[in-house]
């Protein structure tokens, strides 16, 4: 049976076809086909749906008067630039609801492309907001766009591409995140359209989360900045090129007071397969520039780190962050009986964790099988396992957990399940890379299912009408929606089964709180630590197998599903507020009814 079902797992159409089949016999075949023609349907929605405006409300956003009157500098570097990819760029831009724009354009196109030139003539004749400039040599993307700021006169500066489209609405959403939310780095939704102009792919985006950034360039398009930012962080970097929005994302962001999100697709990308390079030479050195470009940001704020590149995931990067101690790491096993589960559990921690200065703590609590006590005896021989004895009554994990804390002496914890099995040998370094640093909370890994399907990769507040781990029982191999599954990013919430913490941070925020006996204590935990003001991390680079509440079985009897709805409702009201506002690292746009980042 089990060589059946890895078969299954392992061969992606059948595994396809078997969910299929599950989705028709949970949901109904009506409601599964429904749903079917709904995603075919998605896929071939023309451009033109997304940029439609009707004429009332053309009218009210060119109408509406903002408190400040900002201009806004709308800079394009033009190369060669094909007529009809210039002429859609420059009629989305002249057909801007918001009227305080120049488009500021520089031109680098050589003789052959002449036509160039005399568009951007008629354009400029027709509307005095657009200036152009042609430079007789051709410098390089970043001089280009150099240029236009210095052409430039208004107070914010927005970067488009020669190819790309702006939605009519873009600068007025702009505009009022500008006054209303006093911001000064502004990013907003973009989507992918093809040469027969059907939008290919949406890109919602969560807010600011710069660890996702370091993984990959997930801000993009469309930015705008305030001028302020030019002068304080500087300009476009040459050396840069071909990574130079990357690189200006990292620097900007650092230094900017005010960064918002805007969740509405504004910005549309041309799908451009025809210009992609298949020079090998090429992508690797975009690879290597890119690779520097991180490189040097975490170098600057003391941060040292290697850059790798994913391969298999062009475009999507993996820091490697130097250890700047090596101090003494406390895992925290509660066990209760399941001597079989805990001996797996320890030899995969014994047998293939390569840091050294750790210790395990097992909190003993209540067991009654004689096979455990004799596990206890036969693991008194390893000087760093010992075990501590929890004698009141009762299952609550979290004041186990803080029995556990409270006899242990390590710098940095470990919550660790005994159903979990030890996968990563460097599980500990890739967690204590992250939770070494001053501004980062939890760190959470990557946990399977036996079966190899994904048990755990973050946890969205809001899903499911509370909080929900996202692509549960997906293969073990799936990318994601933008990667989620193969980079590090910055989550809300991740698991307890598996999580780092500092010891000092686990005190200050007032440790696991023994209200929640049973289930949401890990969820409480993440949402305090994101209150105080940290950073908590999932990376997918620390993997093991979890077997999910197999010690103490799932929430099924009338008894535990009462105690389940007693911290569901405890938690709904305690972070009321938060579940109501919306996951930070979500985004609007998304379904909260299903854990795969559809769209809604």
């Amino acid at each position: 049976m089990w060589g059946l079902v890895n078969f299954i797992l392992r061969n992606n159409k059948i595994l396809l076809f078997v969910n299929f089949l599950r989705s028709i016999k949970k949901y109904g075949i009506k409601k599964v086909f429904s749903d079917l023609a709904v995603g075919i349907a998605e896929k071939r929605k023309p451009l033109k749906k997304f940029i439609n405006l009707s004429r009332r409300e053309r009218m009210t956003q060119t109408h509406t008067v903002f408190k400040e009157d900002y201009k806004i500098s709308v800079i394009v570097s033009l190369y060669n630039t094909p007529k009809h990819y210039l002429e859609d760029m420059l009629n989305s831009i002249t057909a801007q609801t918001y009227n305080n724009y120049e488009l500021c354009l520089v031109d680098g196109s050589d003789k052959e492309h002449s036509y160039v030139r005399q568009t951007c003539a008629t354009y400029t004749q027709n509307n005095i907001r657009i200036k152009y400039r042609k430079i007789d040599k051709n410098f390089g993307v970043s001089e280009r766009l150099n240029i236009a700021i210095e052409m430039s006169t208004g107070d914010y500066i927005g970067l488009v591409h020669q190819s790309d489209i702006l939605h009519p609405s873009a600068l007025y959403e702009i505009i009022n995140a500008i006054c209303n939310e006093k911001a000064d780095f502004i990013y907003t939704d973009e989507a992918l359209f093809s040469d027969k102009y059907y939008i290919t792919i949406r890109y919602h985006k969560p807010c600011y989360a710069i660890d996702t950034l370091c993984s990959h360039n997930y801000i993009s398009h469309f930015t705008v900045f305030a001028r302020k930012l030019i002068e304080k962080g500087g300009m476009f970097r040459s050396e840069y090129d071909g990574s130079q929005d990357y690189d200006l994302n990292l620097r900007y962001t650092d230094i900017a007071s005010k960064i918002i999100n805007i969740q509405k697709i504004l910005y549309f990308k041309r799908d451009d397969k025809k210009n992609i390079t298949n020079d090998i030479k090429r992508k690797i050195e975009k690879m290597e520039i890119t690779e520097n470009v991180i490189k040097e940001y975490l170098d600057k704020r003391n941060k040292p780190a290697k850059i790798e590149s994913i391969i298999e995931l062009p475009d999507y990067y993996r820091v490697i962050y130097e250890l700047t101690e090596h101090p003494k790491v406390s895992i925290i096993i509660p066990n209760k009986d399941c001597a079989s589960m805990l001996r797996k559990c320890i030899s995969s921690i014994i047998q293939k964790t390569t840091y050294s200065n750790y210790e395990i703590i097992i909190v003993e609590n209540n067991s009654r099988q004689d096979n455990v006590f004799a596990l206890y005896e036969e693991i008194k021989r390893f000087e760093n396992i010992r075990i501590v004895y929890w004698e009141k009554e009762g299952f609550n994990f979290s004041a186990i957990s803080n029995f556990g804390v409270d006899n242990s002496e390590g710098k940095h914890l470990i919550f660790l399940n005994n159903d979990v099995t030890i996968i990563s040998p460097n599980w500990i370094e890739e967690m204590l890379m992250y939770s070494q640093r001053s501004d980062v909370g939890a760190v959470g890994t990557k946990l399977y299912y036996f079966n190899g399907s994904v048990q755990h990769a973050g946890v969205i507040l809001g899903l499911g009408g509370l909080a929900s781990h996202i692509y549960q029982s997906v293969p073990r191999d799936t990318v994601g929606y933008m990667g989620k599954l193969k980079i590090v990013q910055n989550m809300s919430i991740v698991t307890a089964a598996c999580l780092m913490i500092k010891r000092q941070l686990f005190d200050e925020v007032g440790r696991f709180d023994p209200v929640f006996p049973n289930s949401f204590n890990d969820f409480d935990l993440c949402l305090k630590l994101r209150k105080a003001g940290y950073l908590n991390v999932w990376t997918p680079y620390a993997e093991a197998f979890h077997l999910e509440s197999r010690s103490r079985g799932y929430n099924v009897g009338a008894k535990k599903r009462r105690k389940l709805a007693k911290d569901i409702d405890l938690f709904r009201k305690r972070w009321h507020n938060e579940i109501a506002a919306g996951d930070q690292y979500y985004n609007c746009n998304l379904s909260l009814d299903k854990n795969d980042y559809r769209y809604k």
